[in-house]
């Protein structure tokens, strides 16, 4: 039965493609299909850095702030620079960001709710304050690499795939990834195994903010300016992009491919809604509807999940314990 409800988001995926093929001529087009892969880029970055502290049990309400300083940072501190330290900035920007959540969350102990709740309000405040809540405007550098291809594929869909690689290669061939799904799962536990959790929450949530720069970086490529508006409730649709894709919101269950999914399943209602010619009022309805669909899809999985484990059975693992990955043994934290 688990199976099977990973199989949901293709399943909606396919029906998505069926319903709006039917209404639009232009929908399964190679070029459109090509936009929808370009449009989800961004948000396959963003979701990417979200899905890490999702897998922990936590949340960031702030990377659409971090996407928009990022932006601004960009426009205002690098107006002739190369796209290589344009990019770098808004990478560091992000970091920052991330940083200052990390150090409130796992050095003072504070909820990461409310941390991050306060930092989508400091840091967009933060962005207008330096634009003088102004549309700001990247060079001419960074708009053409955002429109340029390489090999046939868009630039910005290679930056997607990079920072899908780098996290498949740390959640799943270093120890990181170990320590970050076991804390998801058991955190007291993690902690009694020797798992440096403190540490672990401080890389994850300086990784979201990076990613959340990336972001940034590769809308304002696409968009080639920043409003006030920029990367405004981005947070949500990442969220609900890597709990649609398979990551559980309760921690300690997920893969790098869940954001990357929910992501190109966002990225297809949009696209299909506009070449419909739908109602631009219905859209915000259609996107709470998607993050209402992964908040219930997600509560199904954890329900059966707790019944299965109940019942002495291990859906994802045979050996008797929580099915989670072995944690290696540490002496220190």
């Amino acid at each position: 039965m688990i199976q099977m409800l990973r199989w949901i988001p293709l399943a909606i995926f396919l029906i998505l493609i069926v319903i709006f093929a039917t209404l639009s001529s232009q929908f399964l087009t190679v070029a459109n299909l090509g936009a929808v892969l370009s449009q989800s880029s961004w948000l396959i970055a963003v979701a990417v850095g979200v899905n890490f502290v999702l897998l922990t049990a936590g949340v960031d309400l702030s990377v659409g702030s971090a996407m928009y300083l990022a932006a601004v940072t960009v426009c205002l501190l690098f107006p002739h620079q190369p796209v290589w330290l344009c990019m770098l900035g808004a990478l560091a920007v992000g970091s920052l960001f991330g940083a200052i959540n990390a150090a409130l969350i796992a050095r003072l102990g504070l909820p990461a709710f409310i941390v991050t709740l306060a930092s989508l309000f400091i840091g967009r405040s933060t962005g207008l304050y330096f634009s003088s809540t102004k549309i700001v405007y990247a060079n001419t550098l960074v708009a053409d690499f955002g429109r340029g291809t390489f090999l046939y594929i868009p630039t910005v869909l290679w930056l997607a795939g990079v920072a899908t690689a780098i996290a498949w290669l740390l959640l799943n061939r270093t120890p990181f990834g170990l320590y970050v799904r076991s804390i998801g799962a058991d955190a007291v536990g993690a902690r009694r195994a020797g798992v440096p959790t403190r540490a672990t929450t401080l890389s994850v949530y300086i990784l979201c903010g990076a990613f959340a720069g990336l972001g940034g970086f590769i809308s304002l490529s696409q968009t080639s300016a920043a409003s006030g508006a920029f990367g405004q409730n981005s947070e949500f649709l990442a969220i609900a992009a890597a709990v649609l894709g398979g990551t559980s919101l309760f921690g300690g269950r997920g893969n790098v491919w869940a954001p990357v999914i929910g992501s190109i399943l966002i990225s297809t209602v949009q696209n299909g809604l506009a070449l419909i010619d739908a109602n631009p009022y219905a859209y915000p309805v259609i996107t709470g509807s998607v993050i209402f669909l992964a908040a219930l899809l997600d509560s199904g999985r954890s329900r059966l999940q707790a019944r299965l484990e109940r019942r002495g059975m291990r859906p994802e693992s045979n050996s008797p314990g929580p099915a989670v990955n072995p944690i290696p043994t540490r002496t220190h934290r």
